[in-house]
């Protein structure tokens, strides 16, 4: 798709400027021929909308549902996971504006790229360098993490670059968010079947994207109702399963946790060791027990139900909205609902897995996200 005129009018690369820049006396530093210098501040102002800055929000409570999910303390591989994640989820950022630069140029002229602010050549180069980044990180987690690392990285490159514009867009989006969760999972627990025990709050992430993005193909046009409804069923679905009573943890479900790292904080179970002030919690190696002192359900059960009814609102309204009126502005603000309601999801699953401080600390992260959202553009 070629730039229309109105863009190329936008960055400053109209025949007729191109033209002037090739025929202006030299009289100090040559103008760059190709795009207009961009102040310091404002280039730095470009990268945080390139890269969605607000977004990232997002991404710690994967890493920390999935350590939940495998009832394992978070702890320095689950840092270096958080990074992992990072930079791979700035790397899909920055290569999907490269990618999109030609229709963004048409549609989203406003955009790093096709504004000028910041090069094609430099937005690959981004991506490149955060990909690499996030791979360094998940091997330094071990072995495990860097096994779920590595798809993640081929399913972000493969969604931005091939698969965002057919019917597999949304399910490889999904995939990469449950890769994520799983990607937490695997390294903090640090074994291999670390990633069996997080697939199902994997899968419900996954469904979560899966419906966001959906609805995301069509929000510069609009017109849908289809992909909104399916949303916000989705969205009740998830809601039920969160806040439905979870059964105690059995012997037979629970994951094996090897004698020689049954007190190492990042593999163990929740239980507290002997000779702290109270004795070990009876039962077989690898099963998962409230602190001592806590009625099992209660203020857990509050605080998921909580959670989940919170995750239910954020979504679930644009959603509805979108759907008595698929509008292309209701359907972004449908798109923002979803992609907002991933932290309360998040910090619901840590919930339900029986880990309360992740849940907070995942949650307090939502009100950062809409903070600076005000702030940098992420459409």
């Amino acid at each position: 798709m070629l730039r229309s005129a109105a863009a190329a009018r936008r960055s400053g690369l109209t025949p007729a400027a191109g033209a002037a820049d090739r025929t202006a006396p030299v009289t100090g530093a040559r103008p760059d021929p190709i795009r207009p210098r961009v102040p310091r501040g404002a280039r730095a102002r470009a990268w945080a909308e390139l890269l969605r800055l607000p977004a990232l929000f997002t991404v710690p409570g994967d890493a920390l549902a999935g350590a939940a999910a495998v009832a394992a303390r978070p702890g320095p591989r689950t840092l270096l996971a958080i990074g992992s994640s990072l930079c791979l989820y700035e790397a899909g950022m920055a290569l999907n504006d490269w990618a999109d630069r030609d229709e963004d140029a048409a549609e989203r002229p406003h955009r790093p790229l096709p504004s000028g602010r910041i090069s094609p050549a430099a937005a690959l180069a981004a991506a490149g360098a955060c990909t690499a980044a996030g791979l360094a990180l998940a091997a330094r987690a071990g072995r495990p993490a860097l096994a779920v690392a590595a798809p993640l990285a081929a399913t972000v490159w493969a969604y931005d670059l091939v698969l965002k514009h057919t019917p597999a867009g949304p399910a490889a989006m999904a995939a990469a968010r449950g890769l994520d969760l799983l990607l937490g999972a695997a390294a903090t627990r640090g074994t291999p079947d670390a990633v069996r025990g997080a697939l199902p709050a994997a899968a419900l992430l996954g469904s979560h994207t899966l419906a966001v993005t959906a609805v995301s193909r069509r929000e510069t046009t609009g017109g849908s109702t289809l992909a909104p409804l399916a949303a916000l069923a989705t969205t009740g679905a998830l809601t039920l399963s969160l806040t439905r009573p979870r059964p105690a943890p059995t012997a037979s479900a629970s994951l094996p946790v090897p004698a020689a790292r049954r007190g190492d904080p990042g593999h163990g179970s929740r239980r507290h060791p002997a000779g702290r002030g109270e004795t070990a919690t009876p039962g077989p190696p690898g099963t998962s027990a409230p602190p001592p002192g806590r009625t099992p359900g209660e203020p857990q059960d509050l605080l998921r139900t909580a959670l989940g009814i919170g995750y239910a609102a954020t979504a679930g309204r644009p959603y509805w909205h979108a759907v008595l009126h698929p509008s292309a502005q209701l359907t972004q603000r449908a798109v923002g609902g979803g992609i907002r309601a991933t932290v309360p999801l998040q910090a619901a699953l840590c919930a339900r897995a029986g880990a309360p401080g992740s849940a907070l600390l995942t949650a307090a992260l939502a009100p950062l996200a809409r903070r600076f959202a005000k702030k940098v553009s992420i459409t």
